[in-house]
């Protein structure tokens, strides 16, 4: 297992696991990727169990899905991901979601940090596990979508505003990322997602936010038919603005 640098797991849409369109839930299909991360670092020998015995942890920086089809109530599919660049501070990470006979979904890049617990600041990867993550990297696998970009948000006045609970909060006490993406995609009514598909997401995670934290979304429609969604915690009071603690980028097609 540890010398082979691309990792493949096989998953089912289950019932539950699908919107009411028979489709799999964004969100879920975001979670499966986190865990194939989470996998695929663990069997190499620098998963979150390994670093936290050493008080570290991997976080989330930036997530990109872009998506062709999503797989179907009671479908099997598999995601295979792979390391492509290790730096000193962060990872890139790929994915690529398979149907039956090959047929492909479409695929995902993200970037990842590996952070002390007690500081939150990152940590040099390249002492990772004795430098050995760079013997992961692998270089030949295509990813054909782009890279995370940029997103601003102009927007002051909040669309909606969310406090974080029980359910939002992860292993590492703070929102979990995925979190973000089901608030944010919760913005658009059902009868929007009757005549359209999530074509791209992308997610970029600024700042951590916790328990009892309320939310904040601002959203502005670009001109190219994109939309930006900004989430800023806790606004009003002595911070007027609040925090940025995270930026998505969401691009439908008609369906």
């Amino acid at each position: 297992m540890k010398d082979n640098k691309i990792g493949t797991y096989s998953f089912v849409a289950e019932p539950f696991h699908v919107d009411f369109t028979g489709r799999l839930f964004m969100g879920v299909l975001g979670n499966h990727l986190l865990n194939c991360a989470g996998f695929h670092a663990s069997e190499r020998g620098f998963g979150i169990s390994e670093l936290n015995e050493s008080n570290y942890t991997w976080v989330l920086s930036r997530l990109a899905v872009e998506m062709e089809e999503m797989p179907a109530q009671y479908e099997t599919f598999s995601v295979d991901t792979w390391v492509e660049n290790v730096y000193r501070l962060f990872t890139d990470r790929n994915f690529a979601i398979y149907g039956k006979d090959g047929k492909v979904y479409g695929y995902a890049r993200s970037v990842w940090a590996m952070i002390n617990l007690d500081t939150r600041k990152p940590a040099d990867l390249l002492t990772l596990h004795g430098d050995r993550i760079v013997d992961y990297i692998e270089t030949e696998k295509p990813c054909p979508i782009e890279k995370p970009g940029r997103i601003k948000v102009g927007s002051c006045m909040p669309v909606r505003s969310v406090e974080m609970y029980y359910n939002d909060i992860d292993i590492n006490g703070h929102v979990n990322s995925i979190k973000y993406m089901e608030h944010v995609l919760d913005l658009f009514p059902k009868e929007w997602y009757a005549g359209h598909v999530i074509r791209r997401f992308e997610m970029a995670y600024v700042a951590e936010s916790y328990f009892g934290d309320v939310l904040s979304f601002f959203r502005e429609e670009n001109a190219d038919g994109t939309i930006d969604i900004e989430v800023r915690k806790n606004v009003g009071g002595d911070n007027a603005e609040g925090e940025v603690v995270c930026r998505s980028k969401i691009k439908f097609a008609n369906k």
